[in-house]
């Protein structure tokens, strides 16, 4: 029996589906291509009346193995290659007088990368989880959002327990509600719309300086270290106030303890289900435990706050009197708080018609009513208390929008083989990395396959920034279509820059997005691709002084 691909998620809507492999932690060894490989400046096959056109390539193949990622370059008929296909090694570049000093940071570059690309000893390969996790550093922003809403969390826990906070040793159970509306908030998917949408009114302004800009947008793109901070924070205020309220059980009812020991319970479940290597091998099984422990944890939440409130321990009953004691207090307001942000994103949930076709085997057009703004994701579900799928859309911003999803897992590839009338959609569309795109002047977007989709609707309606787009993917016209193809077509030579792998080869994306960006002279680069990609591509980017940002494994 066939096993189903795993699956997890990324970059507030980037989704990655992982088919099965032999041995699901190895990475295939690199190999590296042999001397006198030549580059040429290439053009698109059916575009010589066009001014889209290829990037100059002085580029080789790119060091980013290839994986199942939708976002890939290659797909269908070299899926049995996706793990064995072979790494290039980067060519030093022949660097124009100009540029010598530039050129020579990126070959630096490209030599420390292809000195760690080289094979490594049996028993030593690099694992998949650990390039998700560790290649983009020890010290991003994600992690460092998380330490330091940690390490808050523990000073005022150790104040509360040693005396010197005695507000906070008398309201622990306070504290864990609070840390649970935090990371609610973090995961809002209207409160971030908002969020998102303040940040590029304020800040996109010609005036801005451009590193409270890029620090904006690291901030805005790592905010899932706050969720993953406060969580761990929750658990452990709720611990203490559990000991307290042990130590002095006479002063409160049974129920009440069962309740709270009850809900730290679903809380520990739905943390270890989010640890990285459950995350990453069993997607399904974390995103059902968090919905329905989540779900399950407020409702006893509910439960909680009323039987505290009411509770009088010197006649040791339950008090009829609640409403006036209720809006006095704050873990009442708390918890309203945090039921309406779960509540906002299912009121919105509506099963609509949709229209799906495919050019290909290899990837679905999905299309509903209504415009987008640029910069928007969404998700879609057959069923939608089991799973739910986050795309890019696609739109012109009047009366319709789309989805492009490239055939690689059992949902996405049952789009192309039994294309469904109707979908369950979330009418509340969520705003990631892609919708800070217009807080700055001018931007180079990267896209490998079907990571085109989100950044399409900048071409397709007016947008404060100005864009250059830079799509590496094969078979244009026989895997996305005609409809994707005229979407790209038409352009100015230097706004829109095609590369079909299946026509000329797979390229150096790192190479050619630096080259591209520093002749379109972008302030900063944004990159869907899978995660050896886009971390090639950021990290070549930095390297030459170009702020760049791709998917984060929990943005």
């Amino acid at each position: 029996m066939e096993e189903s691909p795993l699956r997890f998620s990324s970059c507030r809507g980037v989704s990655f589906e992982i088919k099965p492999h032999s041995d699901l932690f190895t990475i295939s060894k690199p190999t590296f291509p042999t001397e006198g490989s030549e580059s040429k400046r290439v053009w698109l096959p059916w575009s010589r009346g066009s001014s889209s056109r290829v990037a100059p390539s002085t580029i080789q193949k790119s060091l980013s193995k290839a994986s199942s990622h939708f976002c890939d370059l290659d797909v269908g008929e070299d899926e049995e290659d996706v793990h064995d296909n072979s790494l290039a090694a980067l060519e030093e570049g022949k660097a124009g007088k100009e540029n010598a000093d530039k050129q020579r940071a990126l070959a630096n570059y490209a030599s420390k990368r292809e000195q760690s690309s080289k094979p490594a000893p049996v028993g030593k390969q690099e694992s998949r989880l650990s390039i998700i996790l560790l290649d983009q550093g020890l010290f991003t922003v994600y992690k460092r959002l998380f330490v330091v809403c940690l390490t808050l969390n523990i000073v005022g826990l150790v104040l509360a327990a040693t005396g010197q906070f005695p507000y906070a040793r008398n309201k622990a159970a306070l504290f864990s509600i609070a840390n649970i509306f935090a990371l609610t908030l973090c995961r809002s998917e209207a409160a971030l719309r908002v969020i998102f949408w303040s940040a590029v009114k304020i800040l996109g302004h010609s005036w801005v300086p451009i590193g409270i800009k890029t620090t904006t947008t690291s901030f805005l793109q790592s905010l899932g270290g706050i969720h993953s901070g406060c969580g761990v924070s929750s658990i452990a205020w709720l611990i203490y106030a559990l000991v307290l309220t042990l130590k002095d059980r006479d002063n409160t009812s049974p129920e009440i303890i069962a309740v709270a020991s009850t809900i730290l319970g679903l809380i520990c479940l739905s943390s270890l289900a989010a640890f990285p290597l459950v995350r990453h091998l069993h997607h399904n099984v974390f995103e059902r435990i968090h919905r329905f422990s989540g779900w399950s944890a407020l409702a006893l939440l509910w439960a909680f706050v009323i039987l505290t409130i009411s509770y009088d321990p010197m006649t040791k009953s339950y008090s009829n009197h609640l409403g006036s004691r209720l809006v006095r207090r704050q873990e009442f307001w708390f918890t309203v708080a945090i039921t309406v942000l779960i509540i906002i994103p299912w009121l919105s949930v509506r099963r609509v018609a949709v229209r799906v076709t495919s050019a290909s085997g290899h990837a679905a057009l999905i299309k509903f009513q209504g415009g987008i703004k640029a910069g928007i994701l969404g998700r879609i579900s057959p069923s939608p208390l089991s799973e739910w799928h986050a795309f890019g859309i696609i739109s012109d911003g009047k009366s319709e929008h789309m989805m492009l999803a490239g055939a690689v897992g059992d949902f996405t590839k049952s789009l192309v083989t039994n294309p469904p009338s109707h979908l369950w959609v979330r009418q509340v569309h969520f705003a990631g990395l892609p919708y800070l795109v217009n807080m700055y002047d001018r931007v180079l977007l990267v896209a490998t396959g079907s990571g085109i989709c989100v950044f399409l609707s900048f071409l397709l309606q007016p947008c404060r920034a100005n864009v250059c787009l830079l799509w590496v993917a094969k078979g244009i016209e026989q895997n996305f279509g005609s409809e994707i193809k005229g979407m790209v077509s038409g352009h100015h030579k230097d706004k829109v820059i095609v590369h079909d792998t299946a026509v000329h080869g797979r390229p150096n994306v790192s190479e050619m997005s630096v080259e591209v960006a520093r002749k379109w002279g972008a302030e900063v680069v944004i990159v869907t691709s899978n995660p050896e990609g886009s971390r090639d591509v950021v990290n070549a980017c930095k390297s030459v002084g170009i702020p760049a940002f791709g998917p984060i494994w929990d943005s």
